[in-house]
């Protein structure tokens, strides 16, 4: 339920500049700013909690990044216009910050890899957010908007601890893994009956995204999965979890009946060419 694999040996050899790269976990963190921050209020982008300032050459850089940006497909919620992923610069600087890289020989060479992963995973996570809110959209005809969003990975959500427990008890059917990122996005969904008087039209809608390592492919390249989801913070949502859930597991009965069906017609044509 609200799962994609992402395997990314096409995006990162396009984007490697001659170079074969691969990422730690640590390292593919998205680079936004935590609650704890020391930071003014006045210094940071409440929407997406990035600092304005990490557009500047970090001191010792050897290599000239760009800090031309990238535009998403994502609509913003508070203005009009779509959101824009960090430049090669902004992600380095970022991740310098975090201390997830230190500035090594190597580091700068791989950030446009890092880029372009990142922006593969928000898309791939903002399509699933889309297939989630399809039924609405057909009802109002209005397409959701990102309000903003924030990381927080280091706040496991119920669900992955959860599944986390129950693969002690159930090993083939959970994976022993925590995920290695979380962020919550808040969600603009059309809604006329909506009375929130700062977002007209509109309904707040909170997502939790769990982020997961995968195994490398065969060309040694990372891939991974993304649990998408709306937060158990009222009835709706949770209605829409078990709406899911239900034509999931309806579709899982469906599809092994008809492989029962078909592997039943082929041993009685099987058992009429013997005879």
């Amino acid at each position: 339920m609200g799962w994609f694999w992402a395997p990314l040996r096409q995006t990162a050899e396009e984007s490697a500049i001659g170079t074969t790269s691969t990422f730690t976990q640590d390292e593919l963190t998205c680079p936004v700013m935590h609650t704890s921050s020391s930071r003014s209020k006045d210094q940071i982008n409440l929407l997406n909690y990035m600092p304005h300032d990490l557009t500047k050459v970090h001191e010792g850089q050897k290599l000239d990044l760009t800090t031309q940006r990238t535009i998403s497909s994502i609509p913003k919620g508070s203005e009009k216009g779509k959101w824009e992923y960090p430049s090669a610069q902004q992600m380095y600087n970022a991740m310098m910050r975090k201390g997830k890289i230190n500035g090594n020989e190597g580091d700068e060479d791989t950030i446009e890899s890092m880029v372009q992963i990142h922006n593969f995973l928000n898309e791939s996570c903002w399509q699933e957010i889309l297939r989630w809110e399809n039924r609405y959209v057909q009802r109002t005809n209005v397409q959701p908007k990102l309000l903003k969003f924030m990381g927080k990975p280091d706040n496991l959500s119920p669900r992955a601890r959860m599944h986390y427990y129950l693969s002690y008890i159930f090993p083939n059917t959970f994976a022993r893994e925590l995920p290695f990122d979380r962020h919550d996005w808040l969600v603009l969904r059309g809604d006329p009956k909506s009375r929130d008087t700062d977002n007209p039209g509109y309904r707040k809608v909170r997502y939790v995204l769990d982020f997961y390592g995968g195994p490398d492919d065969e060309n040694g390249f990372p891939t991974f999965s993304v649990d998408v989801r709306p937060a158990l913070d009222n009835f709706v949502n949770a209605k829409d979890r078990m709406d899911a859930f239900t034509l999931s597991m309806l579709q899982k009965y469906v599809h092994s009946s008809k492989m029962l069906k078909d592997g039943s017609v082929k041993s009685n044509d099987n058992n009429q060419s013997n005879n």
